[in-house]
Order: C-alpha cells, then sequence, then structure tokens
C-alpha cells in the first residue's frame, strides 16, 4: 500500500533516500557531481514528501521558494528496485498540490541530459522545457522546467 507523508528535510527516511538520490547522481555525473551538489543541499527546504510502500521509504522530492509565487521542486527520487509503479508521478502530484496551499502559482525544476527517465517523467506530468534559470543559466548539461500550477 502507498502512503505519501508530507514532513521536513529533517525526516530520517528523507535523509536516507538523500542519500542513495546523491549515490546515483555521483554515478551518473562523476567528476561534476561536486559542481552540481551546492545547489542540492537542503538547508533551505521546509517541505519535504517521503513515500512508503508497505511501510518502506521507497521515495521523495521537496519543494522551496524560489522566488514571489514561484516554488523549485528540489530532490526528486525513487527507489530503483520500485520504479515503474507510478511513484514518482505521486509525488509530482503530492508537491504541485502542497505548493499551490502555500499560494504559488507554478513550480520549476532542474534536471540533465543524463536523467532521460527523469525527461520524460516531467513532460508525461504536465511541465513544459524553459530556458535555463539562476544557478543552472550557463549550464549546458542542464535542463530546466516549468508548470503551472
Amino acid at each position: 500500500m502507498i502512503q505519501i507523508i508530507r514532513t521536513t528535510p529533517d525526516n530520517p527516511d528523507f535523509i536516507q533516500l538523500i542519500a542513495l538520490l546523491d549515490k546515483d547522481i555521483q554515478e551518473r555525473d562523476g567528476d561534476e557531481h561536486v559542481f552540481f551538489a551546492q545547489f542540492n543541499k537542503t538547508d533551505n527546504i521546509k517541505n519535504a514528501i517521503v513515500v512508503y510502500d508497505n511501510q518502506i521509504a521507497v521515495g521523495c522530492g521537496a519543494f522551496k521558494f524560489y522566488k514571489e509565487d514561484v516554488a523549485e521542486i528540489k530532490r526528486m527520487f525513487v527507489d530503483p528496485k520500485t520504479r515503474g509503479k507510478g511513484i514518482a508521478s505521486k509525488i509530482l502530484t503530492e508537491l504541485e498540490s502542497w505548493a499551490r496551499e502555500e499560494n504559488y502559482k507554478s513550480c520549476i525544476l532542474e534536471t540533465g541530459h543524463k536523467y532521460p527517465e527523469a525527461v520524460a517523467l516531467y513532460i508525461k506530468n504536465g511541465f513544459a522545457i524553459t530556458e535555463n534559470y539562476g544557478q543552472y543559466e550557463n549550464i549546458e548539461d542542464s535542463i530546466c522546467f516549468q508548470k503551472q500550477l
């Protein structure tokens, strides 16, 4: 049974899933991981989600204030052993709902060319590719998305 909880980045299961995410990113990005890691800290994140499948933490996501009425989605991850069950879409839907409740009007996010499954997920869930923003402006490997809430 799938259960989604709203929490904070201090949640032990969120922390454990982020460690798995960082390991996956490091394996895919190699030396570039050090550069991107500076953008993936949870210091400014207050809103996090953990997804459980039969009481086992299998996925997470978060969002933070970007500017005015724009939330930035961060730290999206589903354990590879449980992918293909629609969990990532459930995470996005819950993050969007929560952001809407907090009066955000749109969400932005960044992923990379080395993550085709993430690109497909975001497009499937109504996100559109947009110009690279903020710290990703001049990074060719980054793909940025936006969605109106």
